[in-house]
């Protein structure tokens, strides 16, 4: 299934505020020293690297769009991508689909309103405009690869592991 002179994406996805960036950070040793070079991208720190400031849907969605190209261009390369961003949007994971030969999407599963609850996250506050899942509708995967419910019960370790097992389930 998976060809061994690309690299693999994983396109890790969910509502911000739901755990994708600390569970990419934590699988992250794992996939590299069992899949091989491996970097990993967070769509808020790609934001700052390079200013990107839109948040409409189209903005989001032309950014996402430049966040999937970077990680073929990455993958095509024989290096893995984990690439935690909120990308909910049913165009960009099906680009990935067609366009990276090794895909896998993951997506964390949260409730929005225990996820806003945890107050982690400062764009869930009344003023804020075009957040995906209030003022922009979210399109979340239809069929993952992998889906991991974090309901925020558990360690983010204890998290962690069960993904690098469905990973490794997954892959082998």
């Amino acid at each position: 299934m998976y060809k061994n002179n690309k690299g693999i994406l994983f396109w890790i996805t969910g509502f911000s505020g739901s755990g994708k960036t600390q569970l990419a950070k934590k699988i992250y040793p794992s996939i590299k020293k069992k899949y091989g070079p491996t970097v990993l991208f967070s769509g808020d720190d790609i934001r700052k690297i390079f200013n990107l400031k839109g948040y409409t849907y189209k903005e989001r969605h032309d950014t996402v769009m430049k966040y999937c190209k970077l990680a073929k261009f990455v993958t095509n390369q024989n290096v893995n991508v984990i690439f935690a961003v909120i990308g909910m949007m049913d165009k960009i994971r099906h680009w990935n689909r067609k366009n990276i030969k090794n895909y896998v999407e993951i997506y964390i599963k949260s409730d929005l309103k225990l996820v806003m609850s945890k107050k982690k996250k400062k764009i869930y506050k009344k003023k804020t405009k075009n957040v995906v899942g209030l003022d922009i509708k979210a399109e979340h995967p239809k069929k993952p690869h992998i889906i991991l419910k974090n309901n925020f019960k558990k360690k983010i370790e204890t998290y962690a592991k069960e993904l690098q097992s469905k990973i490794d389930k997954h892959l082998n």
